[in-house]
């Protein structure tokens, strides 16, 4: 109603503001678009100069051409642990060819595997670097290069060789650079020089002669394309180690040059169908092998390329690496004399791995004896062979451990068995032992309980596990006889890696040999080493004490490689031949084809392996009984050197394990109590939380009370020590309250106040010893012992005056009246007897050899005949061999033939 009384300029005044707003709206997106359009090229101006701002200051800082640096390589120098210069690689001799001498066969491979367009760009193919681009955008920086011949020359004379941005923008700036200064044949030519082709082939002249014996103009067009498709990764596609790779490699430099119009279908087929080998010489062995250092170098050449893009023979690197180069002429002077170990023969081989425990550092490498190349066959690294029980604390127990919290103490029976399959198992030496701990089914190294342990554990548990200490099975994956080595191979270095996880808390460090490299431009290059935590710390320390017992325990297989005092832990194993090699070589049932040491402190790892290569029937061999033993002795001289003067901590036990005194012989365990006597008592580590919770209530105080006075009243009675000079023997004798009881007695003996040692056993009440030292006073005990139950002891001393006049004694030991020897040797009927400790290759009668036992056989034989023993060559001879016919159990489970699991898999376990 109000607006019809509005004034007409009123309504003219609205009217206008209305269409004045109106007119406002379509106007506001063109002002908007014109700012966003003003911003983005502020922006792409400030981006642009910031970009060649940066463009600038890279090229600023680009090193200047240097044509001596085009031409001749630079040396790299390797240095030891402390820092030292160790050997300077890349100054071997080389071949030069100039451009006119470059065969246009050779010429087209190289320009239509590395830059098909290089006679048209000015040293940087733009187009070929677009492409390069869009798959760095998609696929991540680095993936691909997008270098022509040009930059590649300049990358290898001036720069280093890491994927940075700065890096390519001044391979591109000096690339035009060098275009500008040289011709496309001078450029060539350099790059043909520079390249190395591996096998110290250095220049493309070089690899043809290397690698087939003739010069470039004789080359045939399959043995021109496998040597250009070599320096995109030479060790990769190195045709003696890895004629596969070499071969595909070539066919794709083939595809390449019939894609560009050099050779055409036919050719291509043709020269595809040739087979790597042929026309390749012989791998030359001409150089020989005369530093301790040289095994050692091989690794480090091949982790400096797995580094990265360097040339270690070109570039002129520094390289920091981890030996130690003490140790490494230890083991190498080790390995190629007889002066710490006697070896049966110049053909037995040997492979050794030294790391540090707690880094996984390489101190030093043992690639062999008697080495005749270098760059050659590595022992240490290339030498895979079946762990045998060597594999046990990895595959088996160790996830036992992790998994199923298995303490030592865990029971587990020795019986009769059999695979899933039904093919029957045994241990080497045919007998059970019932039940017993895991502690001591690993020390004995048995069979049977090591199958049941990963048939409990599971395959896919143990395999992770196993995985995870980077040891690989091959492509039918992990099977029962796996827990014994079955169808697995792995290098000292492997095994060593391994076991020093357990040594060092359950972290693992994968082996190697290089610290850092310093480029020509002092730029470092760390290697990226990555601490892994492998399993828990509990399982860690539960593995390394029960190996622990393997060297130190009298059931142990590898009491030989002890170092007394040394907190040490290891294991033994070896492998079997088939029955078919047996039969065919006449092999005896003793030998084995391999064995292997394998073991650890706190600071340092040691795998050795020992074998023949047996690549022919006419050198076929096998390690005899003695032969056997030679990882042992090498694994002790080793720990021994390393850790003599260096404090070596015992294996820490975390606060994730207990440790519990168990009765022993209970299943279910049985924790002791304070009156538990000590002698029933075994000490035992189990995972927090799962110990044992029943206490025994055998053992109270009044029950101890009644056993002592038991033990006070059934001692011996009127125990007494005379001597008679005139005969001059002590006499010995003593009385028993209950005769009819027929108690056995224990006589020990002290002489001055020493250790006691045990005299005799016996049911009589006296004895006698001839010939006591003068002015030395013995002191004689008597035990007795009725039906497991032992007395206390009872002694009594006597005095032998000085001067005595000695009788001339008819044996050179003297003999108690009972014709027992004194001190006579303890031995257990029921328990298998380790190995005889003569050293090898002493069954020649050659004393001295072998300083840890100067013991050795006395008569003419070398053992089993094959006259290449290794160590029991030439018959049985008439010599005396110290425990004949006892063989370690870890020696013995060897015995296993070949078993043969579902999957067809064999378990040459020992």
């Amino acid at each position: 109603m109000d607006e019809k009384y509005t004034t007409r300029g009123e309504r003219r005044r609205k009217q206008a503001e209305k269409q004045k707003k109106e007119s406002k709206g379509p106007k506001q997106p063109k002002t908007l678009l014109k700012r966003i359009f003003l911003t983005l090229v502020t922006i792409g101006i400030v981006v642009l100069l910031a970009g060649l701002g940066t463009l600038a200051y890279f090229i600023s800082d680009a090193p200047k051409l240097d044509e001596s640096l085009l031409k001749d390589p630079v040396s790299s120098k390797i240095r030891d642990v402390d820092g030292e210069l160790l050997a300077e690689v890349g100054k071997e001799k080389r071949d030069y060819v100039n451009y006119e001498d470059i065969p246009d066969l050779v010429e087209n491979a190289f320009l239509a595997t590395e830059d098909s367009r290089f006679y048209k760009h000015n040293g940087v193919d733009f187009l070929r670097f677009t492409s390069a681009v869009m798959a760095n955008i998609t696929s991540g920086f680095g993936s691909q290069g997008g270098s022509t011949i040009t930059q590649q020359v300049v990358k290898r004379s001036y720069l280093t060789p890491d994927k940075t941005i700065k890096r390519k923008v001044q391979e591109m700036w000096l690339s035009i650079q060098l275009e500008r200064k040289y011709t496309k044949e001078e450029i060539l030519e350099m790059y043909v020089n520079k390249i190395w082709f591996a096998n110290n082939a250095n220049g493309i002249l070089t690899a043809a002669k290397t690698y087939y014996g003739k010069d470039l103009d004789e080359l045939e067009l399959h043995e021109a394309a496998m040597l250009v498709g070599l320096p995109q990764s030479p060790s990769r596609y190195e045709p003696y180690g890895h004629p596969d790779r070499a071969k595909e490699r070539r066919d794709v430099v083939l595809h390449l040059m019939n894609k560009h119009g050099y050779i055409s279908d036919e050719e291509m087929k043709n020269a595809q169908s040739k087979s790597i080998e042929d026309g390749l010489k012989p791998k030359d062995t001409s150089q020989v092998d005369t530093t301790p250092y040289d095994a050692f170098v091989d690794l480090v050449i091949e982790e400096v390329q797995e580094m990265g893009d360097y040339n270690i023979f070109t570039d002129g690197l520094e390289i920091y690496t981890t030996i130690d180069k003490d140790a490494q002429e230890y083991v190498f002077n080790l390995l190629n004399s007889n002066d710490i170990i006697s070896y049966p023969n110049e053909t037995l081989q040997a492979g050794i791995t030294l790391l540090d425990t707690q880094t996984g550092e390489i101190r030093a490498i043992g690639g062999g004896r008697n080495t005749t190349v270098k760059r050659g066959w590595n022992y240490a690294t290339d030498t895979k062979r079946s762990p045998g029980s060597t594999i046990k604390p990895v595959i088996d127990y160790g996830p036992a451990v992790e998994y199923l919290n298995w303490s030592t103490y865990h029971q587990i029976t020795d019986e009769p068995y059999a695979y899933s399959d039904g093919t029957p198992l045994k241990n080497a030496s045919g007998r059970h032992y019932g039940t017993m701990t895991v502690r001591e089914a690993l020390g004995r190294s048995l069979n049977i309980p090591a199958v049941k342990t990963l048939q409990e554990v599971g395959l896919d548990n143990a395999k992770q596990f196993t995985t995870n200490l980077g040891i690989s099975f091959p492509k039918e994956g992990i099977v029962e006889s796996s827990a014994l080595g079955g169808g697995m191979e792995v290098s000292t270095l492997e095994l060593a890696g391994a076991y020093s996880a357990f040594g060092n808390n359950g972290i693992y460090n994968k082996p190697h040999t290089i610290k850092k490299i310093v480029l020509r431009d002092k730029t470092e290059i760390k290697n990226k080493t990555v601490s892994e935590p492998v399993m828990k710390d509990s399982t860690a320390f539960i593995v390394s004490n029960m190996l622990q017992s393997v060297l130190s325990e009298s059931y142990g297989t590898g009491q030989l490689a002890n170092v007394p005092g040394l907190p040490i832990a290891g294991k033994t194993g070896s492998t079997n031949f088939t029955p078919a090699e047996r039969a065919e070589h006449n092999i005896p049932s003793s030998a084995v084809k391999d064995s292997w040491m394998a073991g650890y402190t706190t600071n340092y790892t040691l795998t050795v392996w020992a074998g023949y290569n047996n690549s022919s029937k006419e050198d076929f061999d096998y390690l005899g009984e003695s032969s056997q033993r030679i990882p042992k002795y090498i694994f002790k001289n080793i720990m021994q050197y390393m850790s003599n003067g260096k404090q070596t901590e015992d294996f820490k036990q975390p606060s994730s394990v207990v440790k519990v005194g168990i009765i022993k012989g209970s299943n279910p365990a049985v924790k002791a109590n304070q009156y538990t006597p000590s002698d029933q008592i075994t000490y035992e580590y189990y995972v927090q939380g799962h110990e044992p919770k029943q206490v025994t209530t055998e053992y109270t105080k009044e029950t101890e009370e009644e056993k002592e006075k038991e033990k006070e009243s059934n001692a011996p009675t009127g125990v007494s020590a005379t001597y008679n000079a005139e005969s001059n023997a002590i006499n010995v004798s003593w009385g028993y309250p209950k005769p009819e009881d027929s108690p056995q007695f224990e006589v020990k003996v002290s002489v001055d106040g020493g250790a006691a040692t045990v005299l005799s056993s016996t049911k009589d009440m006296g004895l006698t010893m001839n010939a006591p030292t003068p002015g030395s006073t013995y002191t004689f005990s008597v035990v007795a012992t009725v039906n497991g139950q032992s007395s206390k002891p009872v002694s009594a001393s006597v005095s032998i005056p000085d001067g005595t006049e000695e009788e001339e004694l008819i044996d050179e030991d003297p003999e108690l009246e009972d014709g027992s020897a004194e001190n006579p040797e303890e031995t257990n009927p029921e328990q298998e007897q380790p190995d005889d400790v003569t050293p090898p290759g002493q069954e020649n009668n050659n004393p001295g050899t072998n300083p840890d036992n100067p013991e050795q056989d006395n008569g003419n034989g070398n053992g089993n005949g094959n006259g290449n023993d290794n160590g029991n060559s030439n018959g049985n001879g008439n010599g005396s061999n110290n425990n004949p016919g006892n063989r370690e159990d870890d020696e013995e489970d060897g015995a296993v033939e070949e078993e043969t699991t579902d999957s067809g898999e064999t378990g040459q376990s020992q």
